[in-house]
């Protein structure tokens, strides 16, 4: 398996996986599914989009892009989806690894995540042995599929000494 920059004919097992996880409703803030014209410009609209491609089966993508604008522009956020038959695989660490690269190419000096869902234990743990430091917790921040609410904990990450850290 290799971690690459999508290309157009991976967008609908882009958007095939995508929609499952915003489907799940217990990561993405997103509600809305996408669909082969507004994934195509969702998808393009990164600043870099990367999938995990085995042998041309795509089990998983990520998302990378300003966090900000501005004076705060140098901050990326990303968003990470694994195929719910290729989890526990560490695709996603495999993703993430390379993400914190990719962001460093672009000029990013941080990255952040906005929202992790507290009880999302294996991306929390994940993050944390990656070297992401929890900024602390936002009580109710997450509405779930099902209408409770649950923390969320925003994590960043210093990219611009990341070959000291690694």
């Amino acid at each position: 398996m290799i971690i690459r920059e999508y290309e157009e004919k991976d967008l609908q097992q882009m958007i095939d996986i995508w929609n499952e996880v915003v489907e799940e409703g217990m990561a993405f803030p997103q509600e809305d599914f996408l669909d082969a014209v507004s994934g195509k410009e969702f998808f393009e609209s990164q600043s870099y989009t990367g999938v995990a491609d085995d042998d041309g089966n795509i089990v998983g993508l990520y998302i990378l892009h300003p966090n900000n604008v501005g004076r705060c522009g140098h901050i990326c956020n990303a968003s990470y989806a694994v195929s719910s038959k290729s989890r526990g695989l560490h695709i996603g660490e495999k993703m993430v690894i390379d993400c914190l690269s990719k962001g460093k190419e672009l000029g990013f000096r941080v990255l952040q995540f906005n929202a992790v869902v507290e009880s999302n234990v294996h991306a929390r743990h994940l993050y944390e042995r990656l070297g992401f430091v929890q900024l602390g917790t936002i009580p109710d921040g997450f509405r779930m599929k099902d209408g409770h609410y649950e923390n969320i904990c925003p994590y960043y990450h210093n990219l611009y000494f990341l070959e000291t850290k690694r």
